[in-house]
């Protein structure tokens, strides 16, 4: 694939927060070679203040961070997408949106923080955790070396970063 900027979208059921946060992370990491995008196939409408917080407290951008609806990408007039990453966690029977079309697709399921409850110290912990596991997975794809992976490679290295 040549080097050029490649539009992500990160889906997940509510598009609150760990779909927020890649977005932010990627568009940061991503160094104008990644576009990310969020949304959900339920957005909450909302994104929930300790992702917020957690991202400004890491120096991400959040200026124009908000929950919408996937069927703003699925719209002729939005932009294509080259890759579609759901990162909502299969392991606690999420329902996770489905993303039809051409784009390259994976799973990166990560456990949804905004579910975890309890005090305010553990609620937290879990925004911190979900951030941690986005962050070390989006900056393995913003190293990868498009320009030298076929179509078949790419998506073997898509799906093992899904597994980080």
């Amino acid at each position: 694939m040549p080097s050029r900027t490649f539009n992500v979208l990160f889906l997940c059921t509510g598009n609150s927060a760990r779909s927020i946060m890649a977005e932010s992370i990627l568009n940061q990491q991503g160094l104008g070679r990644f576009q990310a995008f969020s949304a959900g196939s339920q957005p909450a409408g909302q994104v929930h203040p300790y992702a917020i917080e957690l991202l400004q407290r890491n120096h991400f951008p959040v200026e124009n961070l908000r929950s919408k609806n996937w069927d703003e990408f699925a719209a002729a007039d939005a932009p294509q997408m080259d890759f579609v990453l759901t990162v909502c966690d299969h392991a606690k029977a999420e329902l996770c949106p489905v993303w039809p079309g051409q784009p390259m697709s994976a799973h990166w399921g990560v456990a949804d923080p905004v579910a975890v409850a309890g005090d305010e110290a553990t609620r937290h912990k879990a925004f911190a955790d979900a951030f941690l596991v986005l962050n070390r997975r989006i900056s393995l794809l913003a190293n990868l070396s498009f320009d030298k992976l076929s179509r078949l490679s790419l998506q073997t290295e898509l799906d093992r970063i899904g597994q980080a």
